[in-house]
C-alpha cells in the first residue's frame, strides 16, 4: 500500500472511529430476552466458537457517500491452500455473484479465506485474496487460486459505483482477522446493508452441542440485507412494527421494505462432515433465515457456504496425493448439527438487526442523499412483552 493511500486509509479509519462512538447503544438478540432455539450457544454466542475459525473486518464510512467494506473469515489460522478444508455451498435463491463457488461444488473443499463485500467490489476482494495467497509460505509455485467472494448490494446507502474498495483495504480483513468476539451490526461487509427494511449488517451467532450428541460446535456469520415479514423467535415484529414486505409496495414506489436484496451465510462446524453433509447443513441454514420471515424474492441472492474445521477432515498434501483415511461423521448423527445451523442462522440475522445503527449514505439508483432507521429498540421490548416472553432471562 503506498504511503499516501496508508494515509488516506488511515483517516478514513479514525472518521469512522469518531462516527460510530456517538452511536446509541444496541443490543444482542438475548439481552432483549429472546432466545431462539432450544440448544445452548457458545461461550461467545459466535461464529469465533468454533475453533480456530478467524473473522476480520474493514469498514469504510468516508465522506457522505461511502458506506461500505468486507468481512474476511478464515476456517483456520494456517496455510489454507496446503490444508484445505471439505466444503459447501447451497442456494436458495440464485441471484448473485459468488465468486468460486462452481469449484467448491465440483471439488468440495475451500483453499482460500472466504471474503464478503458489496456487489461492484467483488474483483478487488478476489485480488485480495489471491495476493495474499500467493504470498504464504509454501505456496510459491501456486499457479492457481480459487478465491472465494461472497457479496450482496449496499447500494441503497452507499455510493457502490464510485467502488469505494481496493485490494490493499480489503486484504486488511484477512491479515487482521482473529478469533475472539465478533463485532456485529453497520460494520465490514454489512456497513450499508438494509434488511426488513432496517438497517441490516453482520451478525453472528453459535450453538453447542452435548456431550451425548458429539459436543460438536456449529457457528454462522451473516451479512443480511434482505427483505420479508420480519419473524423473532416466533414473535411478529414485522406487523407490530408495520413494517414489511408487500404492507405498501403495492400503493408505493418508494416502500421502504421491497423484499428483495440478498445475504450470504457461513456456516462453520468442527464435526468431522464429507462435503456431502456440509451441503446438507448449508441448506437448513435458509431453513434458519426462513425463520426469520425472508421473503426470498426474486430479486434476493440467498446463499449458505459450510465448512468443517476438524483435522481430520482437512485435504492435506498427504490425502491428496495418495488414498487416505478420512473422518466421516455418519447420517444417523447428523440431525442434531441440523438444528443447531437452524438456531444459530436465526440468532445471527436478528443480531445483525438488533446491533446494527442508524445510517445516512447515499442512495446509488436515486442518485440521492438517504437514510435507513435502525430497528427500535425500545418498541422491540414493548412488543417482546406484551407477547409474554419477558420471562426469559438474558444468557449472555
Amino acid at each position: 500500500m503506498t504511503l499516501s493511500r496508508l494515509c488516506a486509509f488511515a483517516l478514513m479509519i479514525i472518521a469512522m472511529t469518531s462516527s460510530a462512538a456517538a452511536e446509541e447503544p444496541r443490543a444482542r438478540t438475548r439481552d432483549l430476552g429472546l432466545a431462539p432455539g432450544v440448544l445452548e450457544p457458545g461461550e461467545l454466542n459466535a461464529i469465533t466458537d468454533v475453533a480456530g475459525v478467524r473473522v476480520g473486518h474493514v469498514t469504510v464510512r468516508e465522506g457522505e457517500r461511502a458506506r461500505t467494506g468486507a468481512t474476511a473469515i478464515l476456517p483456520h489460522g494456517d496455510n489454507l491452500y496446503q490444508d484445505k478444508v471439505p466444503a459447501a455451498v447451497f442456494v436458495g435463491n440464485g441471484y448473485g455473484k459468488l465468486m468460486g463457488s462452481t469449484q467448491i461444488v465440483e471439488l468440495g473443499e475451500i483453499e482460500t479465506p472466504i471474503v464478503l463485500t458489496n456487489t461492484l467490489n467483488v474483483p478487488e476482494a478476489a485480488a485480495a485474496i489471491i495476493e495474499w495467497s500467493l504470498e504464504q509460505d509454501g505456496n510459491d509455485r501456486v499457479g492457481s487460486v480459487n478465491a472465494v467472494v461472497g457479496e450482496t448490494n449496499d447500494g441503497g446507502l452507499n455510493d457502490i459505483r464510485a467502488r469505494t474498495l481496493n485490494a490493499d483495504i480489503i486484504r486488511t480483513t484477512i491479515e487482521n482477522a482473529q478469533g475472539g468476539p465478533v463485532e456485529e451490526g453497520a460494520v465490514g461487509a454489512g456497513t450499508g446493508t438494509i434488511a426488513f427494511g432496517w438497517k441490516g449488517g453482520i451478525g453472528t451467532s453459535s450453538r453447542e452441542l452435548p456431550k451425548k450428541l458429539g459436543g460438536w460446535t456449529v457457528g454462522v456469520l451473516v451479512q443480511s440485507n434482505f427483505g420479508g415479514v420480519l419473524m423473532a423467535d416466533g414473535v411478529p415484529l414485522g406487523e407490530a412494527l408495520g413494517q414489511h414486505y408487500l404492507k405498501e409496495a403495492v400503493d408505493r414506489e418508494d416502500a421502504t421494505d421491497k423484499g428483495d436484496g440478498s445475504i450470504m451465510i457461513v456456516v462453520a462446524t468442527d464435526a468431522p462432515l464429507s462435503d456431502r453433509n456440509l451441503e446438507r447443513l448449508a441448506a437448513r441454514a435458509i431453513a434458519g433465515l426462513a425463520r426469520t420471515g425472508a421473503s426470498m424474492t426474486n430479486g434476493s441472492g440467498d446463499y449458505a457456504i459450510a465448512f468443517s474445521t476438524n483435522e481430520d477432515v482437512r485435504r492435506t498434501p498427504a490425502r491428496r496425493e495418495k488414498v487416505a483415511k478420512i473422518a466421516d461423521l455418519p447420517n444417523g448423527l447428523f440431525s442434531p448439527l441440523s438444528e443447531a445451523a437452524i438456531e444459530a442462522t436465526e440468532e445471527a440475522i436478528l443480531n445483525s438487526l438488533f446491533m446494527a445503527t442508524t445510517t445516512e449514505g447515499w442512495n446509488t439508483s436515486r442518485a440521492a442523499p438517504s437514510r435507513v432507521e435502525a430497528i427500535p429498540l425500545d418498541k422491540v421490548r414493548e412488543i417482546i412483552k406484551k407477547a409474554g416472553r419477558t420471562d426469559q432471562e438474558p444468557t449472555e
